[in-house]
């Protein structure tokens, strides 16, 4: 690609190796539906080609140059999703609204399951979605597409309850079949499991990978079959993978030529119509946690409190759940 913003021609069905900003800024003006972005968070995080450390105004410029094309190549009915950590999310949804005119419609939080454990902090098991569309009112959201069993269904088996269910909130979460009064869904939180290095749906050749569910969930909502869906940070291919499947039309770019070439063979070994890697609707079906023990015959159980024995000032004890048999 060699062409500037007069050309019309628009690549489709492909992967582009190159920088993203180089490559969006050869894309006409208004051809992409949809966009989603997971670019590299400045935390240090190992790319096999990017350098993920950068000072803070180097990164804001660059994160600025790259969401003002995605914004350029968005149609006038586009919608832009972003994915990104603590450190930068609020500058970034700054960015987007107060610079560039993008307006936010929802702010999800993705809190997902097998975080990285730390000693020292609580464990991080979460991040930010930006839900941007180009026009306040002209936009693509098929609800019926991405509707969720409701409270009334799953937890009362209320017979007023919705057949069709209720849209997802914005927190999308771990394992709320455990918690079910906990997680409605007309809140913003979404459950779906983060992609371990053991799952069967990891490409063992990238470290950052987003579930297939989760942009199957997007791209449901805000894009209809044959439109144009952009990752400008391809990475593993997922974003690709999912609109390809859902038969839409896909772009992509991604800087590394080793990503591009391991992506490409995931690409290829797909079809339309092929089912998404993962459950859909992990609220019904993973199994719940923790079953009651098996009671010894002619035993009985009582509960009481325990305090903990550990040195602390007084009126500060620990107390604990436990059992005693009698």
């Amino acid at each position: 690609m060699t062409a500037s913003h007069a050309n019309d021609s628009v690549p489709e069905n492909q992967l582009l190796q190159g920088d993203c900003v180089e490559l969006m800024g050869q894309l006409p003006s208004g051809c992409v539906e949809l966009a989603f972005a997971d670019p590299p968070f400045n935390i240090g995080y190992h790319y096999d080609i990017y350098q993920d450390r950068r000072r803070d105004e180097e990164y804001l410029d660059w994160s600025r140059r790259w969401m003002g094309e995605v914004v350029r190549v968005l149609s006038p009915r586009g919608t832009f999703w972003l994915a990104i950590g603590d450190e930068y999310a609020a500058e970034l949804k700054w960015i987007a609204t107060r610079e560039l005119g993008l307006v936010c419609r929802n702010w999800v939080v993705w809190y997902y399951t097998f975080g990285v454990h730390c000693k020292a902090k609580f464990s991080r098991s979460h991040a930010h979605l930006f839900y941007f569309v180009k026009h306040p009112k002209q936009f693509t959201f098929n609800d019926q597409e991405i509707r969720v069993p409701s409270a009334r269904q799953l937890v009362y088996a209320d017979a007023r309850a919705n057949p069709r269910g209720r849209v997802p909130d914005d927190t999308w979460i771990l394992r709320p079949q455990d918690v079910p009064w906990a997680f409605r869904a007309e809140e913003d939180t979404w459950f779906f499991p983060r992609v371990c290095g053991t799952f069967k749906e990891r490409a063992t050749w990238h470290s950052c990978q987003m579930p297939e569910q989760l942009l199957g969930r997007i791209i449901r909502c805000c894009s209809n079959p044959g439109e144009l869906v952009l990752d400008p940070f391809a990475g593993s291919g997922t974003t690709l993978a999912v609109a390809k499947k859902l038969g839409r039309r896909w772009l992509g770019m991604e800087l590394s030529p080793r990503y591009v070439q391991e992506a490409q063979k995931r690409l290829d070994s797909i079809q339309p119509g092929d089912p998404l890697q993962g459950s859909e609707n992990p609220l019904v079906s993973s199994p719940p946690t923790g079953t009651a023990p098996a009671r010894t015959p002619g035993r009985t159980r009582r509960r009481r409190l325990v305090r903990s024995r550990s040195k602390q000032p007084e009126g500060q004890q620990q107390l604990f759940s436990g059992e005693a048999e009698s």
